[in-house]
């Protein structure tokens, strides 16, 4: 008789052990199936967490011209930038909100204009990614309006002048030579209030505007930009900008470059901890796994050994008796499998819930934190058809492992020796 054939009505006449390895062989595709699933869920977040968060470098220097952080920002490390050039215009007309404490002995009078930013993204800046200042109507700068004649003004600027999206200001250069209309595509809120001591009315929150870049030239800023900041994808990548950037700008006098990761290690390390634990659970089961099994096996071998004398004396050969039980516990692995597939399909949104939350431990109550990038969206446990192709091979490597180690003992058994009941 052909030896699948045998292994066919062995598994159906030996119903309860049957059972029991096919119950094992459950528990074990099942945990496999979870590991994968949390370690596959992990890698998708600390993906989408690379992605969103990233790693904030901010390069300052002398010289540094938009050219220059052009230049570093067309790096292929590099996945977005933004050149920050602060100056002072006037504002003739405009209505600015001042200190209440008298000016100190001493102190020269400043050109009494607005804090003007000029930036190439202004959801780039600190305040506005982390939303500690938001827009509250119209809209922000993008790198599209590139050299457009826009700004953004502070809610309290924009009610004393009664200002709006759509509505025209005027801002002179501090000589008064150069003149441009700008206008007010979107109005923000700095929750900072305007603080006791006094301070110029370039520093005060209320008085602070943004603008693109280029069109701050002819107002008084010059080319030497503040600093510039780069988002890139890890911290790895900060290391190899710092290179370039030192290449380009030379690492001498005036030269920094700040790297601020904290928001990208809050939630990709722990992410990576909850990888490298689900990766430990996939080995851990898959070697208990094996060793459940070949026990099991082992001791099935055991109690058949006049089945198998009777065989080897009809002439079968040993390896077709290794392979007979080899065909048993595959054969077990299909609707194993099939049931891990619906238990993970059932349990999937708890595990999502609870498991993968729990081992990060808290990351979404860390991207709440100040200066924290914004929350990410929760992780998705899904069963992929390659999910189940890892467990499948798993399996199909324990139960090799669980029937083929037993199994060198049946090819140093003899025939003789196991009829009379002697090894």
């Amino acid at each position: 008789m052909n030896f699948a054939k045998r292994a066919a009505y062995s598994l159906i006449a030996r119903k309860g052990k049957s059972a029991l390895l096919l119950g094992i062989f459950a528990v074990v595709c099942t945990l496999l199936l979870g590991g994968f699933l949390l370690r596959d869920a992990t890698a998708r977040q600390e993906a989408e967490a690379q992605r969103r968060i990233g790693v904030d470098a901010t390069v300052r220097g002398e010289p540094f011209t938009e050219r220059q952080a052009a230049k570093l920002g067309r790096s292929p490390l590099v996945e977005r930038y933004n050149p920050i050039l602060r100056g002072t215009p006037r504002a003739p007309g405009l209505k600015l909100e001042t200190s209440d404490a008298p000016r100190p002995a001493g102190e020269k009078p400043t050109t009494a204009g607005p804090g003007l930013t000029g930036v190439r993204e202004s959801e780039m800046l600190l305040d506005f990614a982390t939303g500690r200042t938001t827009v509250t109507s119209g809209r922000a700068i993008t790198a599209a309006d590139a050299d457009r004649a826009v700004v953004m003004v502070e809610v309290r600027t924009a009610e004393k002048n009664g200002l709006g999206p759509g509505d025209r200001i005027t801002l002179t250069s501090p000589d008064s030579r150069t003149e441009k209309s700008f206008e007010v595509i979107g109005v923000f809120e700095d929750p900072a209030r305007t603080p006791d001591p006094w301070m110029p009315p370039a520093d005060l929150p209320a008085n602070q505007m943004y603008a693109p870049i280029g069109a701050l030239r002819g107002l008084g800023p010059g080319e030497q930009l503040t600093e510039a900041v780069y988002k890139l994808r890890s911290p790895e990548q900060a290391r190899a900008l710092r290179t370039g950037a030192e290449h380009l700008l030379g690492a001498g006098k005036g030269f920094r470059f700040d790297v601020n990761d904290k928001a990208y290690r809050d939630q990709v390390q722990p992410l990576r901890r909850v990888g490298a634990f689900a990766n430990a659970v996939v080995w851990l089961i898959a070697v208990a796994g094996a060793v459940v099994l070949g026990l099991i096996v082992m001791l099935t071998i055991r109690e058949r050994r006049d089945e198998l004398g009777m065989l080897f004396a009809l002439g079968e050969k040993k390896w077709k008796l290794v392979g007979q039980h080899t065909v048993e516990v595959v054969a077990l692995a299909v609707p194993a499998l099939i049931l891990a597939a619906t238990a993970a399909g059932l349990l999937g949104g708890q595990l999502d819930d609870r498991l993968l939350d729990r081992q990060s431990g808290g990351r979404m109550a860390a991207a709440r934190a100040p200066g924290a990038a914004a929350e990410l969206p929760p992780p998705e446990v899904r069963v992929t058809p390659r999910d189940l192709a890892k467990v499948a091979g798993t399996s199909l490597g324990i139960a090799l492992a669980a029937t083929v180690v037993p199994g060198i003992g049946i090819l140093r058994l003899h025939p003789r020796s196991i009829l009379v009941g002697s090894d």
